[in-house]
């Protein structure tokens, strides 16, 4: 299993409605593995991160007036992927891990790009 991340809209009762992934984007967010190894880490969490290491413990859903914050703590992990990937173990090099880091936080950040032109939200699940 994989992580996604996908941007929601909320339809006039409140319910959550996925959107299809456009032609083109990623919605990966890494590996099932990533909840605890990744996003939740003590690595990821000492940087004040707060919204991605929920995803150790459940979905994450980030609503429309907190993508601006979501989008903030997507670039401090950015700006910290060398303390990330150090601190992630696996068989890749630090320098694959660092790549696949930065490939996956593009994800995340085009999916909340995309959820503040839609009015919408983001949800890793």
């Amino acid at each position: 299993m994989t992580l996604s991340v996908d941007v929601f809209v909320r339809a006039p009762d409140g319910e959550m409605r996925v959107l299809d992934v456009p032609e083109g984007c990623n919605d990966s967010a890494g590996p099932e593995s990533w909840r605890t190894a990744v996003w939740g880490s003590d690595a990821v969490r000492s940087l004040g991160a707060r919204f991605l290491p929920r995803v150790r413990e459940e979905w994450l859903q980030v609503e429309t007036g907190e993508l601006a914050e979501f989008l903030g703590e997507v670039a401090l992990l950015r700006a910290h992927l060398d303390v990330v990937a150090l601190a992630t173990e696996g068989p890749r090099t630090v320098e694959e891990r660092r790549a696949r880091l930065a490939d996956r936080l593009d994800n995340l950040e085009a999916a909340a790009l995309r959820a503040r032109e839609t009015g919408g939200g983001v949800i890793v699940w």
